[in-house]
């Protein structure tokens, strides 16, 4: 393993050599300064040889990996069989430096790919974003050879959403009716305008932080993405 940091009373593994076989918090050294991250295994008997890494909203609006969107995301991807990753940007909960308007934030999530692919060689890669994390995944996804594609609640109307490319994989768009933060209708026309078509899914009565619709969400992840499963 690598070395160990202290915090609040406890030791928390630095830049571990191998996955952790059960839930568990450590650090990467990351570009910024070192990253805060949570990674869990799938459901016993359900595993299959892929890997979910997960991004957080705007750390400026106290968007974390705990967010409760993106620990619904973590569940319902291990329910499938996948192991899980979640981490702070910089900047937000106990990651060091400071937030990068997007620009760094790719950078931090590189830095994890690459744990993930070093300690999970064989697995496929997932990705999966809500609000800010889901322009972060989507910027990543240009470069990577990622297998499955997650964004929730993409904010189309900021960060410069017009100059990404599709990725060349399954793409699920998940997107609440009622969101006061993202708009549905600019979501449903910026995906309609792209070359390929991302699976848009509209869901009713739903907010931006899917209040009182988590459990239906998590099914919605689970029943559109379960196909493309390795």
């Amino acid at each position: 393993m690598g070395g160990r940091r202290k915090r609040q009373g406890l030791q928390t593994v630095l830049d571990p050599q191998q996955f952790p076989s059960e839930n568990t918090e450590f650090f990467l050294t990351g570009p910024a300064g070192r990253l805060e991250c949570l990674a869990d295994v799938a459901e016993p008997g359900t595993e299959r040889p892929a890997t979910i890494v997960l991004c957080h909203p705007h750390p400026l609006h106290n968007g974390t990996m705990r967010n409760k969107v993106v620990t619904i995301m973590d569940r319902a991807m291990r329910e499938l069989g996948l192991a899980t990753v979640r981490f702070n940007f910089r900047g937000a909960g106990d990651s060091e430096g400071e937030h990068d308007d997007g620009n760094g934030e790719v950078e931090d999530l590189l830095t994890v790919v690459e744990w993930v692919h070093q300690t999970r060689p064989d697995d496929d890669l997932w990705l999966g974003g809500f609000s800010f994390g889901a322009f972060v995944v989507l910027k990543a996804a240009q470069n990577l050879p990622v297998r499955q594609l997650i964004t929730i609640a993409p904010p189309v109307e900021r960060y410069g959403f017009e100059t990404l490319l599709p990725p060349n994989c399954p793409w699920l768009i998940v997107q609440g009716d009622e969101d006061d933060v993202v708009s549905a209708d600019a979501v449903q026309k910026w995906a309609d305008g792209l070359d390929q078509s991302p699976d848009l899914i509209i869901m009713e009565e739903a907010g931006h932080f899917f209040h009182r619709r988590l459990m239906d969400l998590r099914g919605l992840l689970k029943n559109h993405v379960q196909s493309n499963l390795p």
